[in-house]
């Protein structure tokens, strides 16, 4: 019998992304008790944490970047199925419905952006996608499943979560104020925040402040709008698949091949059981209260996938040196600076169009 032999430098890695993750993860509940709003989420902090780590360290074993890698794929993957579980296509027909034309609009835009801006300032066509993506949908949500459908590498990833992270802090911190100055109405303020604040804890940060601001109690219309945008990934990551399908079909190799077989060769199975968990989330599968943690099961299934997403992030960092990002990094987040620009500047000019539609 052939014996199992573990590698104890790429174990520890993988141990060591886990608990990078976990102390990432609980640093949102301590940014909450100190600051009153997460100010950096936990894939972020989980991300500049192994940076700073790699960079310290003068160089990492093969065996070790072996695990680091094993960490950055598979809990990706796992932290994307999970994330499934806290979706309902329920919340297309709830009450942020009103802003599905405006949501649908900024998707094109800000993949349109990216990809033409992307491709002058001579940025990689991965880092435009995950970009676009992050901006238009759920920030590292979002670039985390677009990066694993298209084959981006880490440090694209890393460069994307940047430009995302500069540019969402800045959004929310400065939308409430905006609102106020602006005179925005609640449900425009929702549009806004909802549709143009990228990671879910930075619209439920913004959302705080204002509605402590308007003394709104526990108003949650900005977060009506951010869980339809949020539930657009389903068909943003479906879209980019059948892309990168026909593609691949492009190829002198598979020219004779149908269509739906290049799609099942390249469709990353964890959208499907994404997909699936979505479809059990909807019709309630995941509701139930787990009296160990007075919490739903899609509330801990979703706390979870954020874990692994931190772990995930934290296997990408040590794989980045700043030299890199202060080289190549620059030109990702000037774009990222561009697109987000122009969603916030085409939510406000809708909010403004169509006021009396929103109210």
């Amino acid at each position: 019998m052939k014996k199992l032999s573990v590698n104890p430098k790429k174990l520890g890695a993988i141990l060591l992304c886990l608990l990078i993750g976990w102390v990432a993860t609980l640093s949102t509940d301590w940014q909450t008790t100190w600051f009153s709003r997460t100010v950096m989420g936990g894939p972020m902090v989980a991300l500049l944490f192994s940076m700073i780590a790699c960079n310290l360290i003068p160089s990492l074993n093969k065996d070790f970047k072996a695990g680091t890698t094993f960490a950055s794929k598979k809990f990706l993957n796992w932290g994307i199925v999970l994330t499934g579980a806290t979706l309902s296509f329920k919340d297309i027909l709830g009450t942020g419905v009103k802003a599905l034309p405006l949501i649908i609009i900024n998707i094109c835009l800000a993949f349109a952006v990216a990809l033409l801006v992307g491709k002058k300032l001579g940025v990689t066509r991965n880092t435009s996608i995950l970009v676009g993506g992050g901006t238009c949908i759920c920030g590292g949500t979002a670039i985390a499943t677009l990066a694993r459908i298209i084959k981006a590498m880490e440090e694209e990833i890393a460069f994307a979560m940047a430009a995302i992270f500069l540019f969402d802090t800045l959004a929310a911190f400065t939308y409430p104020y905006l609102s106020s100055l602006m005179h925005l109405t609640d449900n425009q303020f929702a549009f806004l925040a909802g549709t143009a604040i990228n990671d879910t804890s930075s619209v439920a940060g913004a959302q705080a402040t204002y509605a402590a601001m308007g003394n709104l109690g526990d108003w949650n219309g900005a977060l009506n709008v951010k869980l339809v945008r949020t539930t657009m990934l389903i068909f943003v990551a479906l879209a980019w698949t059948f892309i990168m399908a026909r593609a691949a079909r492009s190829n002198e190799n598979a020219k004779n091949e149908s269509m739906w077989s290049v799609v099942k060769k390249s469709f990353p199975m964890f959208i499907l059981w994404f997909v699936v968990m979505a479809g059990l989330n909807t019709f309630g599968v995941f509701q139930f209260n787990v009296p160990v943690f007075n919490a739903s099961a899609s509330s801990l299934l979703g706390k979870l996938s954020k874990f692994l997403f931190a772990s995930a992030l934290a296997g990408v960092g040590f794989k980045i040196k700043f030299k890199d990002v202060f080289s190549k990094g620059v030109k990702p987040i000037a774009l990222g600076g561009i697109t987000w620009a122009c969603v916030a500047a085409c939510s406000l000019i809708f909010i403004h169009l169509f006021a009396g539609y929103i109210g």
